[in-house]
């Protein structure tokens, strides 16, 4: 027997492999009540599963959440390889209430709300991450945990990175200390003023100020929720956002459909919004000037 047939290449131990994989789907699903699958349908979802796992590396990068972005080569270097590209589905929880943080999370095209839940089951959100930032603000303090909880409103991706060498790297570097710390600055901003707007502002203003934060956040101009998670994002009746929502529409501002939102006109958004925007959105280009893509603000 030559050299050849009895070594087996890593080429034809990765063939090797799938095919068992399939073969054990295959025999499963035979077995499987109600719904048999042929050899076919299984080698066709496991290459294409395979396909999307390989098509997911390669449209996302770290440098697409602007804090990897702006961390120093030397950081980048270190931290890099030791980052995680996550699913993020819509509903993901992160972390809950009083939950010891054992990763941070960087989006890149995913949403995360931070909100706080009364014991009656009541929510309100008090802030949005994207791409702008991460979430984990907490091990920065030393206090490793929050009585918040972190749960993802609009699907997408992130990459994740322990929490043990994200603190020995925030430790380390100087540089990165700044950056991060100018960003909690931001989210402490953003919290604030949520705050502020929920007390003061209309219902239909509130919720334009969060639909423009949350554009700041993703790519293009559609947002994929749902009017229970609006209701509970913003603390307020869905008879309230329904009837918003359909304000919005009617001057144009939006298409509202079965959860989703098309964002038509965002300079309407903009003027019917309060302030609260326009200054979460200032003191977050001050403190993050490196933070881009975002859309001007209308002129008054």
């Amino acid at each position: 027997m030559n050299s050849r047939s009895e070594t087996i290449g890593e080429a034809e131990f990765v063939a090797l492999d799938t095919l068992m994989q399939v073969n054990a789907a295959w025999t499963a699903a035979r077995y499987t009540k109600g719904h048999r699958l042929g050899l076919s349908d299984c080698l066709i979802s496991k290459t294409l599963l395979w396909s999307e796992d390989c098509a997911m590396v390669e449209q996302h990068k770290p440098q697409q959440n602007h804090l990897l972005a702006a961390l120093p080569a030397e950081v980048q270097s270190r931290l890099f390889p030791n980052l995680e590209l996550i699913d993020m589905p819509y509903g993901k929880v992160l972390y809950e209430s009083g939950d010891t943080m054992r990763h941070v999370y960087f989006p890149v095209d995913a949403i995360v709300s931070l909100l706080y839940v009364m014991e009656n089951g009541a929510s309100a959100e008090v802030s949005v991450v994207g791409n702008e930032g991460f979430v984990g603000m907490a091990l920065l303090m030393g206090g490793d945990s929050t009585p918040s909880q972190a749960i993802v409103q609009s699907a997408g991706h992130a990459y994740r990175l322990a929490a043990n060498l994200f603190k020995e790297e925030f430790h380390r570097h100087s540089e990165m200390q700044v950056l991060l710390l100018r960003y909690t600055q931001a989210l402490i901003t953003q919290m604030t003023q949520t705050a502020v707007c929920n007390r003061h502002h209309s219902v239909e203003q509130q919720l334009c100020r969060w639909l423009l934060l949350c554009l700041d956040r993703v790519p293009g101009d559609q947002l994929y929720m749902t009017q229970e998670l609006m209701s509970n994002m913003l603390g307020v009746r869905r008879e309230g956002i329904t009837e918003a929502a359909g304000k919005l529409q009617k001057k144009g501002a939006i298409e509202y459909g079965r959860g989703r939102i098309t964002v038509l006109d965002r300079r309407v958004i903009e003027k019917l919004s309060c302030e609260c925007y326009a200054v979460v959105r200032k003191e977050t280009d001050r403190l993050m000037p490196f933070s881009t893509g975002q859309v001007a603000l209308a002129s008054p």
